[in-house]
């Protein structure tokens, strides 16, 4: 019996938690499924068989489902645990390129593909974009023999994306639409705000968000999930999550150290009319 939790539902990707209660040892057939999907195994183990070939799969290796692909599957030890991730075909040749030469379907799970699956997950209720584009990027960089070029320039790459995102431009609210707007892929575009800055890029956009927030609060914004929204948060929990992680505080806690009424209220209590900030 399969089993499926959506994590992350993106227009361009989808992450799906899927757990599988089987326990056979004969062959089971699938559905050709149309997507593009990269399955990484949190726990347990079974076999996979495409084109004749089989795999054992367990946590240390993982495969790349390609559409239309007659998949077999066996569970001779129990159930398994995995992250089922669907990448939406313009996402895929951003990656990979157009026509991607394939050594193979299945990966294996280094330390580093192993973390960037856990950081995924950590991030997955939130945004989560740039660290799924660098677990995908990392994946075709094992799997397929034409990835698509990474190019140069990115100190004025990092200039334009920065002047979008100032100016608040729509395509500014996540990696993918600001990458198509700037007519490169995901991935380069996270890798130049990394190298350039040493900040990945949905930090540095965060870091704009808050700071815009920090305005609005001092301005005296009464409601939190209306902030939550104009900012482009997912929710109000997203917005305190992400200005406590930058600035130590909560937006409640702002709202009285920078509303218009400190001045007023500190004097009233006989305090320093600028607030001093608890570290």
């Amino acid at each position: 019996m399969l089993s499926f939790n959506a994590l992350a539902a993106r227009p361009e990707f989808t992450v799906s938690s899927v757990d599988c209660r089987d326990d056979h040892r004969g062959w089971s057939a699938e559905q050709p499924r149309a997507d593009m999907r990269l399955v990484l195994v949190r726990g347990g183990r079974f076999r996979r068989r495409v084109r004749g070939v089989s795999t054992d799969l367990d946590r240390t290796i993982g495969y790349l489902g390609l559409p239309g692909e007659e998949e077999q599957f066996s569970h001779p030890a129990g159930g398994d645990a995995c992250t089922s991730i669907s990448v939406r075909s313009d996402l895929w040749r951003s990656l990979a390129g157009d026509t991607p030469r394939f050594a193979g379907s299945s990966l294996y799970v280094d330390g580093r593909l192993d973390l960037a699956h856990r950081r995924l997950l950590a991030a997955a209720r939130d945004d989560g974009t740039e660290e799924l584009v660098g677990l995908v990027a990392q994946a075709v960089q094992q799997v397929v023999t034409t990835a698509a070029p990474d190019g140069g320039g990115d100190e004025a790459l990092v200039a334009k994306a920065r002047g979008v995102i100032g100016d608040d431009h729509p395509a500014a609210s996540g990696l993918i639409p600001l990458a198509g707007l700037l007519g490169v892929s995901p991935y380069r575009l996270s890798r130049a705000f990394t190298r350039t800055l040493g900040v990945s890029l949905t930090r540095y956009r965060n870091g704009v968000r808050v700071s815009r927030a920090l305005d609005r609060l001092e301005e005296g914004e009464p409601s939190l999930a209306a902030l939550a929204a104009d900012l482009g948060f997912a929710d109000q929990a997203h917005l305190c999550r992400t200005v406590r992680d930058h600035l130590g505080h909560t937006p409640t806690a702002l709202r009285r150290l920078l509303g218009p009424d400190r001045v007023v209220r500190d004097r009233r209590h006989g305090g320093d009319p600028e607030p001093k900030l608890l570290v």
